[in-house]
Order: C-alpha cells, then structure tokens, then sequence
C-alpha cells in the first residue's frame, strides 16, 4: 500500500486529489495538509510514501517544501509529485531539480494523476526488488515516463476526459480483454463511442488490438489494457 500525502493550499482542490488517490487500488491518504509547515509536520508524523504538491502555498512555495524534506534523513526516501497551476519553466526546472518525480500541470483529469501514481508506486516496487542494477535497469527507471499522461485541454477532439476515464476503467476491469461491442455494454454507452475510445487508447499505446477470427466476415478486434 503507498501512503500518500497530499499538500494544497485550496481545500477543496486538495479534497478532489484525495478522492482521486483513494479511490485507486494499492493508494491510500496518510494525511492532507494546506500550507508548507503543515506539510513537513505531516511529513515528519506519518512517513509517507509519496507527497503531491502544489508550488504554490501560503507560507512558502513547494519547492522548498520539497528541499527541506530532503535536507532531513528520513524523508530522502519520500517520492514527490509535483499538481499545481504553475507554468513557469523556472519553476519546472527547480522541481526536477529538488527531485520530483514529475510535473502535473492544471487542469488534469483523474486518469492522467492515476497514471502518474501508477508510475511512481511501480518505480518504487523496482527499486525496492533490484539486488543490483543493471545498465538496462537504469535505463527503464530513467527514461521511462508513463505513455499518454495527457490533460484535459490534449484530448483529440470530440473526446471527454470523464468517458475516457469511464472507458479505461471498464477495460481495467476485464484483463481477458473487451470487443467494443462488450465494452459498450459493460460500462452502459454506446458501442460507437467505445470503439472511438478503445482506438485512441490504442493509438497511444495503452490498449493492445488483437483480432479474433470466427466464422464468416471480419474478424473481431479485441482490446486489452496494457498495465
């Protein structure tokens, strides 16, 4: 189980990111906090796994939140996620800097923030079973980010971030894999609209096409969510 904290100066914004956390498997909220001494008291009393934090906070920006946990020997195994409205490169560059794992840029939706935790709690699974690491090791933990963490705003189209999640978590569902047609039914829309979503999703690499041949006709194309 990753123990989450999550730091946002808006309650309700931090209330939704904890929803979001929660509600996905192997997550769960060790604590929230509002401003940045909160944040490193929650730090310093619960020993999370993970910490999502925003730049920008009352008392001091999170970035320096972040250094400090790291200036202190029992938070330098603490992963961070930086979810904030802040664009500035400036401000990128200073939390990679200070060793976030990555850079959520508002507004997202709930797919693209799972995704990213997905990462960093698999990340840290790696870690945790390597005896020692080899060239190609390295190589995977370093320059592998999770395909299609895309906002809202990137979605072709004609494409909504709710049906997408929708979608996605229908066909999480089935690990043996969903025609459009029985993903249509499974999650109660239509079977054009799954097959519109199962085909970008196959278009970024998250969904696996097979085709499955029976008697007369075209063969069925199946898809399979790729973990």
């Amino acid at each position: 189980m990753t123990r989450v904290l999550v730091v946002d100066d808006d309650f309700m914004v931090a209330k939704l990111h904890s929803r979001y956390v929660a509600s996905l498997d192997g997550f769960t909220v060790a604590g929230v906090a509002h401003t940045g001494a909160e944040a490193l008291r929650a730090a310093d009393a619960l020993r999370p796994d993970l910490v999502l934090l925003d730049v920008y906070l009352p008392d001091m920006d999170g970035i320096s939140v972040l250094r400090r946990m790291r200036e202190r020997e029992e938070h330098r195994q603490v992963d961070a996620l930086f979810i904030t409205a802040a664009k500035d490169p400036h401000a990128v560059r200073a939390a990679l800097r200070a060793g976030a794992l990555h850079y959520l840029i508002k507004p997202f939706d709930r797919a693209a923030l799972q995704e990213q935790l997905r990462h960093a709690a698999a990340l840290r699974a790696r870690l945790d079973t390597l005896g020692e690491a080899s060239q190609e090791d390295v190589d995977q933990i370093f320059g592998t980010r999770p395909r299609g963490a895309r906002s809202r705003e990137q979605l072709p189209k004609g494409l909504a971030a709710h049906t997408a999640s929708l979608v996605e978590r229908t066909l999480r569902g089935h690990a043996e894999g969903l025609s459009a047609a029985e993903c249509a039914e499974a999650g109660a829309f239509s079977r054009v609209s799954a097959r519109r979503y199962l085909e970008y999703f196959a278009e970024t690499g998250r969904v696996e096409v097979t085709l499955r041949y029976g008697g007369t006709g075209r063969p069925e194309r199946r898809y399979r969510w790729i973990d």
